[in-house]
């Protein structure tokens, strides 16, 4: 049902909640995504024998305290190595509050430090919420080491990076995720531009990311193989018209029964669509913003917003 924005419902509140809520309702619209080859979707579990839609969704709620503590974090602490630390205290926190709520199972930890990264770089400068100039800042704070972690710990994803040279999450970050800014987006904006629907339009986005990431959840269940027949199916159903095509659709179908017996889920591209929803979220809002603002209607303070994401 669609929410009425009446005066009793509409309020004004702190860019640190409403970064908070634009990045939970990001990685929920990523979960409810359906049919999502390979992964949590409202069908069934995928490739995954130890989560399903509700234990995801369970996951999202935890993690919102966390988003909020983040984008509080940037914008009271301007040392850029003071706050790198910040986050990451904040980073294994909200890990924690994860698996008390999944019962210690893995859901999110990717998607804590790609979406917190873009929280703190939207909350540090809140009038400048384009895509170039927040992946920048994203950039610069991922270049910053944790002072806390040790570079040698161990993950299924790291010991991917080590094991078969790819860039890893934190690579990734470093370089300003480019399958954000080069596929995700491009994507996203280009099958809204020819009339897909949403759910078709989020789907494309998500075998554009797949197409060009080295995913190391792919790496750590399928190995080098498992990865390039990966992108390749993915390439090849972007290259056919998409899914919102029969065709594409039935590839669809075809590639997610072959990741199931793969068991290989390509959970990094989903974190990076969930990313690529929040920024497109923020560039809306900020699109909003500067409507209002045109139009001579008074501006909100710094810290505090208007509910501009529905």
């Amino acid at each position: 049902m669609t929410q009425l924005h009446t005066a009793e419902n509409i309020r004004a509140e702190t860019l640190p909640a409403m970064l908070a809520r634009a990045a939970s309702d990001a990685l929920r619209g990523e979960v409810d995504l359906t049919p999502k080859p390979g992964l949590v979707d409202r069908r069934g579990t995928g490739a995954h024998s130890d989560m399903n839609h509700a234990l995801m969704q369970a996951s999202v709620d935890a993690l919102e305290v966390g988003f909020h503590d983040m984008a509080m974090a940037a914008i009271d602490e301007r040392d850029p190595f003071t706050l790198r630390a910040e986050l990451g205290i904040l980073g294994r926190e909200s890990e924690a509050r994860m698996m008390l709520a999944t019962g210690g199972i893995n859901t999110h930890r990717g998607a804590i430090w790609c979406l917190g990264l873009i929280v703190a770089a939207s909350a540090m400068q809140p009038s400048r919420w384009r895509a170039s100039s927040l992946l920048e800042r994203v950039a610069a704070i991922a270049a910053i080491d944790d002072p806390v972690v040790s570079p040698a710990r161990r993950s299924n994803g790291q010991r991917a990076v080590r094991r078969y040279h790819v860039a890893g999450a934190r690579g990734e970050a470093c370089r300003g995720f480019p399958p954000i800014r080069d596929a995700g987006l491009a994507m996203l904006r280009r099958a809204r531009s020819v009339g897909c629907s949403e759910r078709v339009a989020r789907l494309n986005t998500l075998l554009a990311i797949m197409a060009v990431l080295d995913d190391t959840c792919v790496l750590s269940r399928a190995g080098r193989a498992g990865l390039t027949r990966v992108q390749d199916a993915a390439t090849a159903i972007i290259d056919h018209g998409g899914v919102g095509t029969v065709s594409g659709a039935r590839a669809l179908a075809r590639f997610d029964r072959e990741l199931l017996v793969m068991n290989a889920s390509p959970g990094g591209s989903a974190d990076l669509l969930a990313a690529t929803l929040l920024i497109d979220a923020l560039e809306s809002a900020a699109d909003r913003a500067w409507g209002r603002h045109a139009a001579g209607e008074p501006s909100a303070k710094e810290k505090t917003y208007a509910t501009v994401i529905a």
